[in-house]
């Protein structure tokens, strides 16, 4: 059987009378592995039991051809056109744009500012979308005018506008994209479909540095330099990938009639119902009391604080490698390539963790590890003491490490967070708020490796490996409050089914003594 799916032993269906005044009807709440659902009528309730397990296996297989390699292609060049400017500085970007101090720092840090503020209100507009396929298409395709946009700016002032703009305009995919899976996915399978799009981001510094030492090539065409035409033309192609979203993107089970059989459809429409607690009244758009509910929740800023840690990380590292590499002794292309296999390695520590968190159904272990890796990695460069050319060997291996500890943080912290958030409309909104508190890390990823402290990077190098300690000991904390909470919902588990209605308790979310933490 398939880890996440439900058998036929786990289902159980109880008839429970309200025992509130002057509400005479009865509830019908039904046991489905973890969740108690309200609403599943005995028919569903016999239709999910004995769904056949190969069908399960065929559906969600179909389910992940067509919807993971879209968003794995979409996230990718999302990290490319953000990141690219690391590539086009060492091209002579800075120098031809008479940038000097820390207009670069700033012209990386700004773009974070509208991508922390937009995300929250992104995922709330993309809730009133039917189709989110074209919501997330228009938005790849205006960041993809941006970009081309990007490669004809004439001075420091020009660079910044663009930035602000792409970062308006890529706030709203990451969390959407995550939303979109969880819509699809039961909890005990989404770490991995998030890992596997998400292992484009770390891909993303492999192909960029790759294309750019390609794109380079180009200096003087049309009169153009090199590191205008990396933005020109990775920002065509992320505009052909929007328009494809129109057409590829999938959206909802029930729009899905082309490719899903109407017994796939009612199947894969039971499992949103069941993960969320069914209700008997149904969803209605946005709600002011939700979006409170989900700002006083102190656990998710606790988890904002590993997409914090992460974002730092990764971008301080995508944003420098190029130059680190070079401080090596390598040549400007080779700088490029040799920053390349350091992602390649993230992408696959990113899906392997996420393929035992799943496999234990266990989230805090697959955060641990990697705070771990990355304190390792940093404490073996900073001993180098900037000795990067003469230990080259050394440095290099530590930077590999490095990446191999960040990738895989993100994926685990994002499905912790998601798995703990109900019902849906809340888990949109919670999954956006981890995400903009989480990236303003991004802010100082682009302030910590200064170019002045080159090639030493004391405090690029000092702040990450302090970073992976402290979030190694949030992560045991974390745990330990879920832990807590678990026990105090048993105790109390028994007295709520009497003193309120399954509708209240749904109303609860993750709060009601029903709602049990994932670890």
């Amino acid at each position: 059987m398939n880890r996440g799916s439900i058998g036929k032993n786990d289902v159980e269906i109880v008839d429970e009378t309200s025992h509130v005044e002057n509400i005479p009807k009865p509830s019908l709440v039904t046991q489905v592995g973890d969740f108690r659902v309200v609403g599943l009528t005995p028919d569903d309730a016999d239709f999910y039991n004995n769904y056949p397990e190969e069908k399960r296996k065929k559906v969600f297989r179909k389910v992940d051809t067509r919807l993971i390699p879209m968003l794995a292609v979409l996230y990718l060049i999302c990290h490319i056109d953000r990141a690219n400017i690391g590539n086009a500085k060492i091209e002579g970007m800075v120098e031809d744009l008479n940038m000097t101090g820390l207009q670069y720092n700033t012209v990386l840090s700004i773009f974070f500012i509208p991508y922390v503020l937009f995300e929250v209100p992104s995922n709330i507009v993309l809730k009133r979308f039917k189709r989110p396929s074209v919501y997330l298409g228009l938005l790849v395709s205006t960041w993809g005018i941006v970009m081309t946009c990007t490669g004809l700016v004439q001075n420091f002032a020009g660079l910044m506008a663009t930035r602000v703009l792409l970062g308006i305009f890529e706030a709203g995919f990451f969390p959407g994209a995550i939303y979109l899976c969880s819509y699809w996915y039961m909890p005990r399978e989404l770490a991995l479909r998030i890992s596997y799009f998400y292992c484009a981001s770390a891909l993303s510094g492999a192909f960029s540095g790759l294309l750019a030492a390609a794109i380079a090539k180009m200096d003087g065409i049309a009169g153009l330099e090199g590191w205008r035409w990396i933005f020109i033309l990775e920002g065509i192609a992320s505009v052909v990938l929007g328009v494809a979203c129109f057409f590829f993107l999938i959206d909802t089970p029930a729009l899905s009639k082309r490719w899903l059989s109407p017994d796939e459809i009612r199947y894969l429409e039971l499992s949103m119902f069941i993960k969320q607690g069914g209700t008997s009244t149904g969803e209605t758009g946005f709600k002011w009391r939700d979006l409170k509910i989900v700002l006083l929740n102190w656990r998710i800023y606790v988890l904002s604080y590993f997409l914090f840690c992460q974002s730092a990380l990764s971008y301080g590292t995508k944003f420098t490698l190029p130059t680190i590499t070079k401080s090596m002794g390598f040549s400007s292309t080779n700088a490029q390539l040799t920053s390349a296999p350091p992602y390649i390695a993230g992408a696959i520590s990113a899906i392997l963790f996420a393929r035992l968190s799943d496999r234990f159904y266990w989230r805090m272990p697959f955060v641990c590890i990697p705070m771990i890796i990355v304190v390792i990695a940093y404490s073996i460069i900073i001993s180098l003491n900037g000795e990067l050319e003469a230990r080259k060997g050394v440095a290099y291996f530590a930077v590999v490490l490095s990446v191999i500890g960040i990738y895989p943080i993100q994926p685990g912290a994002a499905s912790w967070n998601a798995n703990n958030i109900a019902p849906a409309s809340r888990r949109a909104m919670g999954i956006a708020l981890v995400n903009c508190v989480g990236n303003i890390g991004g802010i100082l990823g682009s302030f910590m490796y200064m170019e002045k402290e080159s090639p030493k990077y004391t405090t690029g190098f000092g702040l990450s490996l302090a970073l992976g300690g402290v979030g190694f000991f949030v992560a045991l904390f974390l745990e330990w409050t879920y832990k807590m909470g678990n026990a105090k919902k048993a105790r109390i588990a028994d007295d709520a089914r009497v003193n309120y209605t399954e509708d209240e308790l749904f109303d609860m979310g993750d709060k009601s003594p029903l709602f049990k933490y994932v670890l």
